[in-house]
């Protein structure tokens, strides 16, 4: 049992001498931007290497907020990506428990057409979806323009889709011989069952939204709808980059994100390894 223990023990540190590095590199960059944030532009492109903070970064972000309204982008980005994801994961949730529950005409093409638009590169969809939200129903700069086009997520009803195939049949038919109606077997037992993946796809939902820039450019042309990446993109001019400002904006941006990483990775591992294992 000891020598077992010893091995036990000695895999473990080689385990974190190979990690510990790796951890370095993932982290230097993220170090390096909030460096960069404390600094002044001129000393940001200085030739000496410098890896620790400066005092530099209040007045990073006071130019940052006097030019973009960066923490009203922020609240914009706030409200965007919350709505967004709650919306997204109830909708995929519903989609995927269609397409493992029930059988219906055409549903292997539909299957087959939700894994074929994953193939698709966002720009090819990006204009025709601009052209239709824009022009034909007139809703540019509008929170339903920033929020309801991207809701449709092929990976996310596949995602759920597998998480609810690997649950049993036995449990839902035997609500349905207690007279549990559908929607209440949808809502009060497999919706429960599916917290750990659905926890994973909101993560990774409400991240794409968050640093979602392309389309929040394109369907809002007021300064006053502008979400935080495209606020950080107006720092970028012809004759002048603030790129103090923009360091500091992309630490303010990163920030959030990884407390809510490091808060949730429980439930994210949970999800993650539940659709890997049947």
């Amino acid at each position: 049992m000891r020598s077992k223990s010893q091995s036990l023990l000695l895999r473990k540190i080689a385990l974190h001498a190979f990690l510990l590095p790796l951890a370095i590199i993932w982290l230097f960059p993220l170090w390096m931007m909030f460096v960069f944030s404390t600094m002044p532009d001129y000393g940001i492109f200085s030739p000496q290497i410098v890896l620790w903070p400066s005092t530099n970064f209040v007045a990073n972000f006071q130019n940052l907020q006097a030019d973009t309204n960066f923490i009203g982008a922020m609240m914009i980005s706030i409200v965007v990506a919350t709505v967004y994801t709650v919306l997204s994961v109830m909708l995929t949730s519903m989609a995927g428990w269609a397409l493992a529950r029930y059988r219906f005409v055409g549903r292997s093409l539909v299957i087959a057409i939700i894994l074929g638009t994953i193939t698709l590169p966002y720009f090819v969809v990006v204009i025709p979806q601009f052209i239709m939200v824009a022009r034909e129903f007139k809703l540019a700069n509008t929170w339903i323009a920033l929020i309801v086009p991207p809701l449709f997520n092929s990976l996310g009803v596949l995602f759920m889709r597998q998480s609810f195939s690997m649950m049993p049949n036995d449990l839902f038919d035997a609500a349905r011989v207690e007279g549990v109606k559908e929607w209440q077997i949808f809502l009060r037992i497999a919706l429960p069952l599916a917290r750990p993946t659905m926890a994973a796809l909101a993560i990774i939902l409400f991240l794409a939204s968050w640093n979602n820039y392309l389309w929040p450019l394109l369907i809002n042309s007021k300064p006053g709808m502008m979400t935080a990446p495209v606020a950080l993109g107006v720092l970028i001019g012809l004759t002048k980059v603030s790129w103090g400002g923009i360091m500091a904006g992309a630490v303010l941006l990163t920030a959030p994100i990884l407390v809510v990483f490091v808060a949730l990775q429980r439930h994210f591992i949970a999800g993650i390894a539940a659709g890997a294992i049947k």
